[in-house]
């Protein structure tokens, strides 16, 4: 487990969107090196940067052409090797976007694998041997080649997939996941993985980490042996590198080597309870919500489990946000978001800002950008200043990426950085507050202390922190087990008193019982 994991508190940036410093409307790597000082300043030692790769952005860059090559919007390849460098001298860790699973079609692996003539690409990609076949279960294309087949896709018509085999061979034209041509798969994407940690990155989150292997069993143990083979190298060459998964299942994930898997918001799940419940049937009822009447129970019968199952093999990473998921702020107001950020920022595992979300910018119904659909509105531009494009970028309105929120109450971070009780001010607080006490940080125990079946509040242990919140907009009450006031490991089983160390609200605890009021969060200290 690479030691820096430990402390992260990652910060999500889309580049399109971010600072444009060449005023052509997108955002580009200066633009970010820019603002480090910035993220440093919010409490955010890592940064997770969304493909930043030679592309025809069809998908936002996840249509790969060339994985060694900076895409021109955003600079060159020695501005990328400058942002690592720059952010280093402020400690902060850089994880770039891995794509294992396809490519663009323009890619020229792709390109090379299309030709009648067979060639060492010609089993890069899944293709069957007949322009006649389909590919049951699968999305694929026909028609577009010279070569007598069709080829698998994994997403958009324009990303044909890598091939790593299949686990259970039903044709004559699938591979095994360890015939030469899919190891060879493997090994240029560790080739990939190296170029970069070798010019200063410090490590990859890793899109559809779980989707390698066609056909896989239930438990993905055959996607999961290549994780496992390529971790092998991380530990051996670069042990300091990490590996975060687009997975969200933890025990398959970290048990085949990643140090880190996205909790995601799937409809249904504890995670989307927590936040985004008016994505499933029957109202929204998200906990954090103020008049959601949520359900505490409903996020950790389905957390609980996978985070004990776990605990030893890596850890689960929240997020606010990130550039697939609506907004928090389509259904949360500010203060709302302030409890969502503040219950994200002091459970378990390695937590994830999507950048904007410090502020609490908005999700817009835009039309789709680059294949963005209805993703499009969570990618609009940084809003930094007051000033002309809220500090994005000096190039006309219609040059921008995408359009600015033109609201007289757009949050920016001008405004919010003047006002002690902004949501920008909190979020500070509450990074300051986790690198503070290493009991908030990723691997530092938990216990739930009170939580009962649609009521509240919620209160948990990190380590000998006592943590408390009540999002709804009423009082609530909770009477305290014995075990909530005895140190951690402390054999003699004393009874301490707590100390406040951190609150929104307002919390008193007398005795056993714990009294806070509506739209609360507190830290206590066991002393």
């Amino acid at each position: 487990m690479p030691a820096w994991l430990k402390d992260a508190v990652f910060y999500e940036i889309y580049p399109q969107s971010f600072k444009d410093t060449n005023n052509d409307g997108i955002g580009d790597i200066n633009g970010i090196i820019e603002k480090l000082d910035y993220v440093k300043e919010l409490g955010c030692n890592a940064l997770w940067i969304n493909p930043i790769y030679d592309s025809p952005f069809k998908d936002g860059g996840y249509d790969i052409r060339d994985y060694k090559k900076v895409a021109p919007r955003y600079g060159t390849n020695e501005d990328l090797y400058r942002l690592f460098g720059e952010a280093h001298k402020r400690d902060i860790h850089v994880l770039l976007d891995l794509v294992p699973g396809h490519t663009s079609e323009e890619h020229p692996w792709f390109l090379e694998s299309k030709k009648a003539e067979r060639n060492e690409y010609s089993d890069r990609y899944v293709w069957t041997n007949c322009w006649f076949y389909g590919i049951n279960g699968h999305p694929y294309v026909g028609g577009e080649a010279d070569r007598d087949g069709t080829y698998m896709l994994n997403f958009f018509k324009c990303q044909p997939a890598l091939n790593y085999g299949f686990l259970n061979k039903t044709q004559d034209w699938q591979l095994s996941p360890d015939d030469p041509a899919c190891i060879a798969t493997r090994e240029a994407m560790k080739d990939v993985m190296r170029f970069w940690l070798d010019h200063g990155c410090d490590g990859f989150r890793v899109d559809m980490a779980d989707s390698l292997v066609k056909d896989d069993d239930e438990n993905k143990s055959a996607t999961g042996k290549i994780w496992k083979n390529i971790r092998e190298m991380l530990d051996k060459e670069y042990p300091e590198a990490a590996i975060v998964s687009e997975w969200c299942n933890p025990q398959q994930a970290l048990k085949s080597g990643f140090h880190a898997d996205f909790y995601l918001d799937h409809q249904g799940n504890g995670y989307n309870t927590l936040l985004r419940d008016y994505e499933t049937p029957g109202g929204d009822h998200s906990f954090l919500k103020k008049d959601g009447n949520g359900d505490i129970m409903r996020f950790l019968l389905d957390y609980l489990p996978k985070y004990d199952a776990t605990k030893e093999d890596g850890y689960i990473s929240f997020i606010t946000c990130n550039h697939d998921t609506p907004r928090a702020r389509r259904t949360l107001e500010l203060d709302e978001l302030k409890l969502a950020w503040a219950l994200f920022l002091t459970l378990p595992g390695v937590p994830f800002i999507y950048y904007g979300d410090e502020i609490g910018m908005r999700y817009f119904e835009l039309p789709t950008k680059e294949g963005g659909y209805t993703r499009t509105g969570t990618r609009t531009p940084m809003q930094w200043t007051n000033g002309k494009n809220k500090g994005f970028s000096e190039a006309s309105s219609d040059m921008l990426y995408l359009p600015i929120d033109e609201s007289e109450d757009a949050p920016t971070v001008e405004n919010q950085a003047q006002d002690p009780s902004s949501l920008y001010n909190t979020v500070k607080a509450l990074t300051a507050l986790r690198h503070k006490y290493a009991d908030l940080q990723a691997d530092g125990s938990f216990e739930v202390i009170y939580a009962e079946k649609e009521q509240f509040p919620f209160v948990y242990r990190r380590g000998n922190l006592l943590i408390a919140i009540n999002p709804s907009g009423n009082k609530a009450n909770a009477t305290l087990s014995d075990k909530a006031f005895v140190k951690e490991k402390d054999p003699s089983g004393s009874h301490c008193a707590l100390n406040e160390v951190y609150s929104i609200g307002g919390c008193q605890i007398s005795g056993n019982s714990l009294t806070i009021n509506p739209q609360s969060f507190a830290v206590f200290e066991l002393k």
